[in-house]
């Protein structure tokens, strides 16, 4: 019988041809493991790269948001110091509203101890009144700027706050990023032995969003920095205000002072004897005619003004021609000053009678001047009536001269 012919290939040994295909499959396998390690180190250097880009962009960008905190921060503490030092200087103003006004309390409650034939409501008391209430309003007003300048303070506080708050998260943002850039394979393998890695869920917070909340701070700190420069302008010109209107009503009160006394020193000059009393009444009639004519002029310049002041509210719009407070005090001013005026106009008439009447009488005294006695005052009146009323106008005059006035 005879055997099948067969290879050495085909004999019963190995089947080198699967190992062949084995070994082909094999190498292309090993092929493909070096170019996927290849493009796996590519793709890493090339990711590396761009987390390092990234990284450095996002550190420029808070440092930029830093710079813009940093300057708007360092003006809200500038604004803020100045702010505090206006605020002591309206407290100020404020305490030395106190001595003006226990000097004018003072002078009117003297004023009340005069004897009860001069205890009579004149235009030293007017004025002492008007000047007490413009010193309390000042006060209430400046304790009202107090407030609002505090309240300003809060509020430039606040913002602050919050700007040193965004500051600080963006300077903390700031060191991990830059820590995030410094990070290698090696450093991470050493830290990653000892702490291991817990992946977080990612913040709701876009790059947008991010941006905008320190715009947000910086709009506000720029907001308030912008109210309280205002408000500052409205203290300093609410000051100034303040202070020359109590200059004004202070020089005013002064001259009702001095106008007093000067007619309380007339007063005491006629109480002469007959003679020289009618002489001095003469004399005083004839000042007191010229004193009308000056007071006729200067309530005509006071009447033209208020005129002037209501031919001037007349050129406002129509729908601010309101029949206000200041409308009706100038319309009731107008024909008070036109009374006043007839009336000093009837005394200036009255004044010359009485001047015709008064030298009448000279002349019947200069006939029977033999005859007639000087009348003299006893020392011990020089204690009452006009002459200690005189002296306490210049004692309240000298304590009104010494008072201390608001800066």
């Amino acid at each position: 019988m005879s055997l099948p012919e067969n290879s050495p290939l085909q004999s019963g040994g190995p089947n080198l041809i699967n190992m062949e295909v084995m070994r082909t499959h094999s190498e292309l396998f090993r092929g493909q493991c070096m170019r996927l390690i290849l493009e796996t180190d590519k793709a890493c250097k090339r990711m590396q790269n761009d987390d390092n880009k990234r990284l450095d962009q996002r550190v420029r960008d808070i440092q930029f948001l830093k710079k813009e905190l940093e300057l708007k921060l360092e003006e809200v503490i500038v604004e803020i110091d100045v702010l505090v030092a206006l605020h002591n200087r309206v407290a100020k103003a404020q305490e030395a509203c106190k001595d003006p006004l226990r000097v004018a309390v003072v002078c009117l409650e003297e004023r009340m101890k005069r004897v009860p034939s001069e205890r009579f409501h004149d235009e030293v008391d007017k004025e002492l009144l008007k000047e007490r209430e413009i010193i309390e309003g000042v006060a209430s007003l400046l304790q009202r700027v107090i407030e609002q300048i505090t309240e300003q303070i809060r509020l430039n506080r606040s913002a602050k706050y919050h700007l040193e708050k965004d500051l600080k998260e963006k300077f903390e943002a700031q060191g991990i990023d830059n820590s995030c850039a410094l990070l290698t394979t090696s450093s991470v393998k050493n830290q990653k032995s000892q702490n291991p890695i817990i992946v977080l869920p990612s913040l709701a917070v876009t790059p947008k969003q991010w941006e905008d909340i320190s715009e947000i701070n910086i709009t506000k700190a720029e907001q308030q920095r912008t109210n309280s420069m205002s408000l500052r302008a409205l203290v300093e010109s609410v000051l100034e205000q303040t202070a020359a209107d109590m200059q004004k009503q202070l020089q005013v009160t002064r001259e009702a002072f001095q106008l007093n006394i000067q007619q309380i020193k007339s007063a005491k000059s006629q109480m002469e004897d007959q003679l020289s009393k009618i002489l001095c009444e003469l004399a005083s009639q004839q000042k007191i005619r010229e004193d009308l004519l000056v007071a006729i002029t200067e309530n005509q310049q006071f009447l033209a003004l208020a005129k002037a002041r209501l031919d001037l509210r007349r050129q406002r719009p129509a729908k601010e021609q309101c029949h206000d407070p200041a409308q009706i005090q100038l319309l009731a001013e107008v024909q008070q000053l036109t009374a006043h005026i007839n009336k000093l106009h009837e005394a200036v008439a009255q004044s010359e009678e009485e001047q015709r009447a008064l030298i009448r009488c000279q002349l019947e005294l200069q006939e029977n001047i033999e005859i007639k006695e000087l009348l003299n005052i006893p020392p011990h009146l020089k204690l009452h009536g006009n002459y200690k009323l005189s002296i306490h106008y210049l004692d309240c005059l000298s304590i009104r001269v010494t008072a201390a006035r608001p800066s």
